[in-house]
């Protein structure tokens, strides 16, 4: 199968199904979006993730969740948006996509000052649809660039997933990868697992395989003897929200292996959508991070719990990796080096 045949964000004849990722690798099942509560259940139990992902399944579902709204006066649809954008919007803080997406469907609201209800509903999913299309575009574009970094029959090691099922199609970091295995580049990739959640081993090993590309897991404390070992030239991750700085936040864990990858002298590539870059948090320290339960860490995966009742958690689902150890910045519109702030406004802004 082909890996750019999985498509985890469709709409077909009037209906919205996310692939939920929270069941793979052992069944592969699309679940159907109607309400408001549906779409927020999805994002905030990661049946969908991945920033870029979040970011479309956002704008079709706020689009699902007002299209059967039943009123001819716009300005009690436009209410009734709002209070639904808001809480879709506080599903999941960290991934900046999110409410990128929604604050996009939410323009496109407000600027229909002459039109009817039912013109604006049909505007707000010509909006939903631009987006994954531009995700599509923009991941494709990305692995274009990331592949001009990379050579024939490196080592990579990736943590977390940033694959396909994480946006629109082909991925951020894992974009280059799969253009590379079209061209016979021959990569050897590593996975991390990705404790607690485990996107590494479900998702990237699975995504990997399908696409028939030479793939190791591994587990998360095991990256410093891999790279010690010779066995790693480069390190590519995903971002969920970049500050101003170049600061990036990603899945929890990524700031270590940027730090030991600096260590050892290997390229340390974060794979960022423009769509991900947020000029209005000046630096990491500014990013809020968002805690989840601590069952997932002793519970989630296991028959019987693996830690002693009552024990104390602490759950962070992201960390930030400082701008000083990330090696280059790959966006769709190209490839940015240090110092960060210029160049990511710059790319911002270029058209």
């Amino acid at each position: 199968m082909n890996v750019f045949d999985i498509v985890p964000v469709k709409f077909k004849e009037g209906k919205l199904f996310l692939l939920d990722q929270s069941l793979l690798p052992n069944e592969e099942r699309y679940i159907e979006i109607k309400t408001k509560e549906d779409i927020w259940n999805a994002i905030y139990k990661l049946q969908v993730r991945g920033a870029p992902a979040i970011g479309v399944a956002a704008a079709y579902g706020v689009y699902m969740s007002v299209r059967d709204i039943e009123t001819e006066h716009v300005d009690s649809f436009k209410e009734q948006f709002g209070e639904i954008k808001e809480y879709i919007n506080s599903a999941r803080p960290t991934a900046v996509n999110l409410s990128w997406a929604l604050s996009r469907m939410e323009k496109i609201l407000l600027q229909s000052q002459d039109k009817t209800v039912n013109e604006i509903k049909a505007l707000l999913f010509a909006e939903a649809e631009k987006i994954r299309l531009e995700d599509e575009a923009a991941c494709l574009a990305m692995g274009e660039h990331g592949l001009s970094l990379l050579k024939p029959g490196m080592g990579i090691l990736t943590h977390c997933n940033a694959g396909t099922i994480a946006t629109a199609k082909y991925g951020t970091c894992l974009s280059p990868i799969y253009l590379g295995q079209q061209k016979g580049y021959d990569f050897k990739v590593f996975a991390d697992e990705t404790r607690p959640l485990l996107q590494g081993a479900r998702l990237t090993a699975w995504e990997l395989l399908k696409a028939g590309v030479d793939v190791t897991l591994i587990c998360d404390n095991m990256a410093s003897i891999v790279m010690k070992n010779g066995w790693i030239d480069a390190v590519v991750v995903g971002c969920d929200r970049m500050a101003a700085n170049g600061d990036g936040a990603n899945k929890i864990g990524t700031s270590g292996i940027a730090i030991l990858a600096k260590e050892y002298g290997i390229p340390f590539y974060m794979y960022v959508p423009t769509s991900t870059i947020d000029l209005a948090t000046p630096t990491g320290d500014d990013i809020t991070i968002e805690l989840r339960d601590g069952e997932e860490i002793y519970k989630m995966w296991y028959e019987k719990e693996m830690a002693p009742a009552g024990v104390k958690t602490y759950n962070p689902s992201f960390d930030v990796t400082a701008a000083k150890y990330i090696t280059a910045v790959i966006t769709e519109k190209g490839i940015v080096y240090p110092p960060y702030e210029a160049g990511l406004r710059q790319a911002l802004e270029s058209k």
